[in-house]
């Protein structure tokens, strides 16, 4: 049985329907009324995605979402909207992820703000931001597989590269230049599927930072760019009713997620952290290429 609401003057109604008895329409089309019953009521719709496939595979994406803005396993957080976009589109995935990432990176920043590496922050955030804008303009020209492929692509180059040529003790760190690039790669590929962390890992893991600074930073850094990206994305039209409902139905997941992650970061090795986040970039990549040649 399905209890629905109605509205009516200063009266309420509540009828309980047999499931499947009604089919609201996701929004209601200029020049259409809202759906009435037979004396006047009008149904007040909450359009919630009740699909149990969508939740089988957006649980875990969430939960490995929130444990990689902790900086631990940074690498399976981009697996995210990717495992949601089994059962929805990428667009409508990257909306849903947008509330829950502002809560997950509230709480990230909030546990980790005293290990921010401000300088390295200063230097990351104008490009990242620059790379959002490029999203923006390029967002309705790409499609989805091509940016996978691209990003799939250059984070398996990444991951071979630091296997094959692993850096010595006394090696330099990457120069400027390819952390501008990469940075604003991060920001453009965030914008478009939520998948930031490759780029700017492949910048940021070869400086050798402690894994709770690297963690703190790295968070501080999506919290500005996910914050940058809430005008454009309802300019663009992508965050409607249904998908924030959506997103407030998974929202208790999303510290779930943060506090494992947090506790994980704080209490393992820093050879295990970056095996870790190695490990997450391999999947990561082979996932979004299988994606793009599928």
């Amino acid at each position: 049985m399905l209890t629905v609401a109605y509205a009516s003057g200063g009266s309420g109604c509540v009828r309980r329907l047999p499931r499947g008895a009604l089919d609201v329409p996701d929004r209601v089309q200029p020049g259409t009324r809202p759906l009435t019953s037979s004396n006047g009521c009008a149904i007040l719709n909450f359009p919630l995605i009740t699909d149990p496939y969508f939740y089988a595979v957006s649980v875990p994406a969430v939960l490995l979402l929130g444990i990689s803005k902790s900086g631990f396993g940074s690498g399976f957080g981009a697996l995210a909207v990717p495992m949601m976009a089994l059962a929805v589109t990428v667009p409508q995935a990257a909306a849903i992820m947008m509330p829950l990432l502002l809560v997950m990176d509230v709480l990230g920043i909030t546990a980790l703000r005293k290990e921010l590496d401000k300088k390295l922050l200063r230097f990351l955030l104008p490009f990242g931001l620059l790379g959002t804008v490029i999203g923006t303009l390029l967002f309705r020209l790409l499609e989805a597989k091509m940016v996978a492929g691209i990003v799939g692509v250059f984070t398996l180059l990444a991951v071979a590269q630091r296997l094959l040529f692993p850096p010595r003790a006394d090696s330099r760190p990457p120069p400027r230049w390819a952390g501008a690039l990469l940075t604003t790669t991060a920001g453009f590929t965030s914008f478009v599927s939520h998948a930031g962390g490759p780029p700017i890992s492949a910048y940021v893991i070869p400086l050798r930072l402690q894994p709770v600074v690297y963690t703190a930073t790295i968070s501080y850094f999506f919290f500005f760019i996910n914050l940058s990206k809430w005008v454009p994305y309802a300019w663009l039209g992508l965050l409607d009713m249904r998908n924030l409902a959506t997103s407030l139905a998974l929202m208790p997941l999303a510290p779930i997620g943060v506090w494992i992650g947090v506790r994980w970061a704080r209490r393992v090795s820093p050879v295990l952290f970056y095996r870790m986040i190695y490990l997450g970039l391999f999947l990561t990549g082979s996932k979004l290429l299988w994606d793009a040649l599928k």
